[in-house]
């Protein structure tokens, strides 16, 4: 399997996955890992002054995307097939949030990754998430 730079990752995504990158911006991509930053707007907040859970998950997913076309290359069509999440205290509304995500294990035809994610204005996550993609098979 082809390892992807962050730079051909931007490209990819902008040729063809360009809403992705709207308020979200991809910090690093590691070894078996990626840190992205997504830039929480009014529509984001949800009553009570805290950051949406479906905010948060679509972080939480994307970062296990970027990781794993970091890991096995520019391919696509790999696909969410499992995601839970933990919601361990409350982001600060308005603030923009950081998603970590470590691959704990990359398959011929499924990778698991985690996902800690944290309020820029604090050390503490604010949630855990684990999920599960599907590679399709390479010809």
């Amino acid at each position: 399997m082809m390892k992807s730079t962050k730079t051909e990752i931007v490209e990819f995504l902008q040729q063809f996955f360009s809403p992705s990158l709207a308020r979200c911006e991809i910090e690093e991509v590691t070894e078996k890992g990626a840190s992205l930053v997504w830039h929480v707007s009014d529509q984001d907040i949800r009553p009570g002054g805290t950051v949406s859970g479906p905010t948060m998950m679509a972080l939480a997913d994307f970062a296990l995307y970027v990781a794993i076309l970091g890991e096995i290359g520019l391919i696509g069509l790999a696909v969410t097939t499992n995601m839970n999440i933990n919601f361990l205290r409350k982001p600060t509304g308005g603030v923009d949030i950081r998603g970590v995500c470590k691959l704990m294990k990359v398959g011929k035809a499924l990778v698991v990754g985690e996902v800690w994610i944290y309020s820029l204005d604090s050390d503490d996550p604010v949630a855990h998430v684990t999920g599960t993609y599907s590679i399709p098979p390479q010809k």
